[in-house]
């Protein structure tokens, strides 16, 4: 998959579009990355996307924006994984968003992707002030005579699927809901770094994966799946949070103690399934009482695990 951070003024390939965050790529992101691959097949175009750094609201309302669901590189690995073949990443800051309704349909899509049919989700707006909409797309299309569709809402049992809805079902520790949303489990990926080796010295030696994520959209003790850059899958118990009980830096962390391993992985890059919530995030009154209570939760990950034919 080709990744692109410049458009160029004039594109000499024809394309077929989506456009979106896409953040958490979930079933409803799936359902339209189907759509788009199935057209572009036919019009003998290339299936590409147009998505934004940072999220908009990142820039306009960053105290207020949603919790990322996926860094940019996991982004783009799913996106591959979907079968798009190029992705345009636009740097999204005030000049960007001040571009009109218009002119982003003739400089952006039209000259600069190449673009030569569309598709977009029901509810999405564009340009300044978000004052573009599918009727100012539908005008442009017929004036310049490229192909243009809409996709309804995709549901999943019922509820509406959408990153706002798998960040609730995060947020409250319901994973099985939040897998049915994405199509799989929930999983943060990054480099193991250095930690501080404290689990080593308690007897529960960890994986310490680097975080993209300024805020995770959960927190808590979990059982996890894990698998390296050699295709190896391992599972273990995971604590993602700020640690109350050793560290007072309100950086979020993700440890990952692995069952029935002793290797390194310093420098590999790991991604982690969220598979069960055990529990939330506790202060100790010390090291023995956290360690006891580290052994009651490999316990619970290892039985749940076993349960469910994940061990």
């Amino acid at each position: 998959m080709r990744v692109r951070r410049t458009i160029s003024a004039r594109s000499q390939l024809p394309t077929a579009l989506t456009i979106g965050n896409f953040d958490g790529v979930h079933r409803g992101h799936q359902a339209m990355l189907a759509r788009l691959k199935e057209q572009a097949r036919a019009l003998g175009m290339r299936a590409c996307v147009l998505t934004f750094e940072p999220h908009p609201l990142e820039l306009f309302a960053p105290r207020t924006a949603p919790t990322r669901l996926t860094s940019l590189r996991e982004k783009l690995e799913l996106l591959a994984a979907h079968g798009v073949e190029c992705v345009q990443v636009s740097r999204f800051n005030r000049a960007y968003a001040s571009v009109s309704p218009r002119d982003f349909i003739e400089q952006v899509l039209l000259a600069g992707l190449g673009m030569r049919w569309l598709l977009i989700g029901d509810d999405f707006r564009f340009g300044a002030r978000r004052a573009g909409n599918f009727a100012l797309l539908q005008q442009a299309s017929a004036q310049h005579g490229f192909g243009l569709e809409a996709m309804s809402t995709v549901a999943q049992e019922g509820v509406r699927v959408s990153s706002s809805a798998v960040r609730a079902a995060l947020a409250a520790g319901r994973l099985a809901e939040a897998e049915a949303l994405l199509g799989r489990p929930y999983s943060i990926s990054g480099r193991i770094v250095q930690g501080d080796r404290l689990g080593r010295q308690i007897g529960y030696p960890t994986a310490n994966v680097q975080l993209r994520h300024n805020r995770p959209p959960l927190y808590g003790i979990f059982a996890v799946r894990t698998l390296d850059g050699a295709g190896q899958v391992r599972y273990g118990a995971a604590s993602l949070g700020l640690r109350p009980t050793v560290d007072d830096s309100g950086r979020a962390k993700l440890e990952v103690h692995l069952f029935d391993f002793s290797g390194d992985l310093y420098g590999q890059h790991l991604r982690v399934d969220f598979l069960h919530k055990i529990r939330d995030e506790e202060k100790f009154a010390g090291l023995e009482s956290l360690k006891a209570r580290i052994a009651e939760d490999c316990d619970i990950a290892k039985a749940f695990l076993a349960a469910n034919a994940r061990a």
